[in-house]
């Protein structure tokens, strides 16, 4: 048997092995609750349970196992934080690493790729790869030019590990369901099978980046690495150091946190507006914290264009305009709004008060001048919707998310458990004012009860 099968056997044991031991810890709770525990407490002991199986079965493979790991990570602000202290860890791991390839394997796809003679091309090549993700790790090395540059070399057969991977996923979504409250997870997966050939495809991730580093070459908040050559399987882009956002999460100052989280939420709402693409993969593995040329400040580095959804008129004006008129108060209208998009079908009826409560809490960070985004925040808004008791969580469930809105929701969500994670301090409202159209129409936010607050006045979640 060759290499490839083995491994292709080996890790689909390890993806079917998963709902055998959540159905083994079902018996496993039965016997608690009979054993006198309360419902509540052996729902917990499974959840922990099962999310650690989870987390370390993905951290071992990549293609799409590591994927979905990595989208997922980015919801772990949602999680009970008795949960999620014990695996945090593990999840931040899958943000950023993975095993490697073997160096004879990395050769041989240089040697396909860019021909025997491919270490002319560089001054200098290191073996041991910088970092890894789903369908590719990332060398650093010297171009003949002598600029640094980063590598990145696609594993072989990553395309069919992403499908196969996935696939297997989908089948027990409903038993993933439980790990993040409030998160369908069937409809990410589909979504990331939906950009495995974008993925795959170098040349057109080799374009989106071109089209970013073009629009953001003079910026002084955002630095996105000039590509510098690309075949299939092979993309070579400027070398960016700088502070891992993984590493500002777990570390970082307030000052460097708030930063990351203001260049972040800047980034997200910029990028359509000026480039006509939407960067759709913002787990932190992606960014990195940069300093200031002067010492002063920080800029935000990005990477990764592989998956990015294309927008050329910008974020659509609807999303502005339903923010706008929730804040307002305007509640047939946002109804109206949200039929005329698809987000409520035909055949359902909802009561258009009702719709605003639910929309309201969600978008807290848009009503004031400074919004502090944390996990108790996230935690809170998971719970509401999650609990089956909550008119929040019925009104949910007849809610449709139409296509053309599933990659940006999915973004926005994304972003929003990175900026918990962070626990920024963010300006929200100055990024809506300045990049969503139809935000600003005729709007002007009226504070009721009390005088207009100071400019640098915060309203915390959650606290």
């Amino acid at each position: 048997m060759s290499d490839l099968p083995r491994k292709a056997i080996t890790r689909t044991a390890k993806l079917a092995a998963l709902p055998l031991g959540f159905a083994g810890r079902a018996t496993w709770g039965l016997g608690k609750r009979i054993g006198g525990k309360s419902a509540e407490i052996v729902a917990r002991e499974l959840q922990q349970r099962t999310a650690d199986q989870l987390f370390r079965v993905l951290g071992e493979l990549k293609g799409g196992a590591m994927k979905f790991g990595q989208a997922l990570s980015v919801f772990e602000s949602a999680l009970p934080e008795e949960i999620a202290g014990p695996y945090r860890a593990a999840l931040t791991k899958l943000q950023d690493a993975a095993p490697p390839m073997p160096t004879s394997t990395v050769h041989a796809v240089l040697t396909e790729r860019l021909g025997d003679e491919w270490q002319e091309l560089f001054l200098n090549f290191e073996d041991k790869p910088s970092a890894a993700a789903s369908i590719g790790q990332v060398h650093r090395a010297v171009w003949h030019d002598g600029r640094e540059v980063a590598v990145k070399v696609q594993y072989p057969g990553a395309g069919e590990a992403l499908l196969s991977d996935l696939t297997q996923l989908s089948r027990f979504a409903k038993l993933l369901g439980p790990l993040i409250p409030g998160m369908d997870i069937k409809p990410l997966i589909t979504e990331l099978r939906d950009r495995v050939s974008e993925e795959l495809d170098y040349d057109l991730e080799a374009r989106s980046q071109r089209e970013h580093a073009a629009e953001f070459a003079d910026d002084p908040d955002v630095r996105v690495p000039d590509v510098v050559f690309q075949s299939d399987q092979v993309l070579v882009t400027e070398w960016m150091d700088g502070i891992p956002l993984a590493e500002v999460i777990s570390d970082g100052t307030e000052e460097q946190r708030d930063r990351a989280g203001q260049l972040l939420a800047r980034f997200l709402f910029s990028g359509p507006a000026r480039t006509g693409l939407l960067h759709a993969d913002p787990h932190p593995g992606n960014f990195r914290l940069l300093p200031e040329e002067d010492g002063e400040g920080w800029r935000l580095g990005v990477l990764d264009f592989g998956t990015v959804d294309r927008l050329p008129g910008g974020l659509p004006d609807p999303i502005g305009d339903c923010l706008r008129m929730t804040l307002e108060g305007q509640a047939e209208a946002v109804y109206g709004l949200l039929c005329e998009e698809g987000f409520v079908k035909d055949e359902i009826e909802l009561d258009p008060d009702a719709v605003l409560d639910y929309l309201l809490p969600i978008i807290e960070p848009a009503e004031v001048e400074e919004f502090t985004f944390t996990r108790s925040w996230m935690r809170t808004q998971a719970a509401r919707l999650a609990d089956i008791r909550s008119p929040a969580y019925q009104l949910g469930k007849q809610l449709n998310l139409p296509p053309s809105y599933l990659l940006i929701h999915r973004v926005t969500l994304s972003t929003i458990g990175v900026l918990c994670q962070l626990n920024a301090t963010v300006r929200l409202r100055d990024e809506l004012e300045a990049w969503v159209p139809g935000f600003l129409a005729e709007y002007e936010y009226e504070y009721e009860d009390a005088e207009e607050p100071e400019a640098d006045a915060v309203v915390e979640a959650g606290s």
